[in-house]
């Protein structure tokens, strides 16, 4: 069978993230609109934030998927109705859908629109793979305790047309297929509604029944020890093993993640993929290419999960719950122009005097004049360079910008382009 080279898929938090993920190599992104969607903490999408999403990403020849995952109750059912109502008129590529009912309302409110099965319908067969085909069902999202072994076996055993999506990097979750009762338990903030805290990431102890109150802790180093906390996919190392066994869409976990950390991953996977079906010679040269710069976005070590068969025993983190960050995101350049340039009057006071070209971008973390940074561009160069000097909206000189989401214009020692991501390395303290 002809290797069919996949779609990259990519998560996004926000209208920002969007074009962001665009920008750095997307085929596809996946949005969740206010309601209905699996990720409640996220910013999510406004009916006009994602029909501008749509137009920017189809404009571009990329594709848009909405989540509608959540797994519903009764009184979500006249919501997902005006929900899908709204989507139908918004006309993205791909709904992600996980429960029958939610399922059974999108096909006959806009069936014209594809349907995904979300890997929270536990899809562990090939038997389930076609019967959701025969429902109408585009493509499947294999649960993620499968391997590799078995994904080839459905690729096998289900239609040519139908597609497999597939995680390949990202969170990883301590129960079946990410549906959780901890939060619900826990909280009362239910992970199948969007509402995740997270608590497999907590800190636990031990309390035997006949001594109540009495915590015993569990040490694996001073830190103690997180029963629950897995590490991170990865799978930019095996991506030849991943298109052997027929999948047919690569997805980045994380709709909660920063422009920075969706340009990261986005980039690195992009290029990865392309070079393989350059020649696999090309993917091997290149590697150390690409475990440093994925090594440069936020997570939690690394790990191939299930896809090798049963999880090794180093897919758990015992000692720790932080993630290892290398990288601060300063901001997106958003425009280049000459300094203060959205100020009117700024600029009629300066006469016909030039001033100097600078990249406009909405802070995210404080830096300041002098400063070494890193501009970091789409096609996978990483350009160093020096902050000369900085300027407010109004063209007045600053030393710093130590307000999150101020809009700065920057002079670099190296003139960047829109759609170039600013960032700086960490310092060891």
């Amino acid at each position: 069978m002809k290797k069919r080279k996949p779609e990259l898929l990519v998560p996004a938090a926000s209208l920002e993230v969007l074009k962001t993920a665009v920008i750095f190599g997307a085929d596809a992104v996946y949005i969740g609109g206010e309601a209905f969607g699996l990720r409640a903490k996220a910013k999510n999408f406004s009916a006009r934030e994602m029909a501008e999403g749509i137009a920017f990403a189809h404009e571009r020849g990329v594709r848009v998927h909405v989540t509608a995952n959540i797994l519903a109750h009764n009184y979500d059912l006249e919501g997902a109705k005006d929900y899908f109502r709204e989507l139908k008129d918004l006309k993205p590529d791909a709904l992600i859908i996980a429960d029958p009912g939610m399922f059974a309302l999108a096909r006959e409110i806009c069936p014209e629109i594809d349907i995904h099965i979300s890997t929270q319908a536990n899809n562990t067969n090939y038997l389930t793979y076609r019967f959701w085909y025969e429902q109408g069902a585009k493509r499947v999202v294999s649960a993620r305790e499968l391997s590799l072994k078995e994904i080839k076996e459905i690729r096998e055993r289900i239609p040519e047309d139908m597609e497999i999506e597939s995680f390949v990097h990202g969170a990883m979750c301590i129960s079946y297929s990410g549906r959780c009762l901890l939060s619900n338990y826990f909280t009362g903030r239910d992970a199948n509604r969007g509402a995740c805290t997270h608590p497999c990431r907590w800190k636990y102890a031990l309390v035997e029944e006949t001594r109540p109150g009495e915590y015993l802790p569990v040490f694996e180093n001073d830190r103690g020890t997180f029963l629950f906390n897995s590490k991170d996919l990865n799978m930019i190392e095996h991506i030849p093993e991943l298109v052997d066994a027929g999948i047919d869409s690569f997805k980045i976990e994380g709709r909660m993640k920063t422009a920075l950390y969706v340009a990261t991953v986005a980039r690195t996977y992009r290029r990865a993929i392309d070079d393989y079906f350059v020649s696999e010679e090309q993917y091997r040269a290149n590697m150390d290419w690409y475990r440093t710069e994925i090594a440069k976005c936020t997570y939690r070590k690394f790990t191939t999960g299930f896809y090798f068969g049963k999880a090794d025993e180093n897919t758990q983190i015992y000692d720790e719950s932080t993630y290892v960050s290398e990288y601060i995101y300063l901001g997106t350049v958003s425009a280049v122009t000459e300094a203060g340039a959205a100020s009117g009057a700024a600029a009629a006071e300066s006469g016909n005097v030039p001033k100097p070209l600078c990249a406009r971008i909405e802070q995210r973390n404080k830096f300041s004049v002098g400063d070494e940074i890193e501009i970091m561009k789409p096609g996978g160069e990483n350009i160093p360079a020096q902050v000369l000097s900085m300027y407010d909206e109004e063209g007045n000189p600053v030393e710093s910008c130590p307000h999150p989401k101020q809009v700065i214009d920057v002079r670099l020692s190296e003139t960047p382009a829109a759609g170039d991501i600013l960032r700086v390395e960490k310092k060891e303290t």
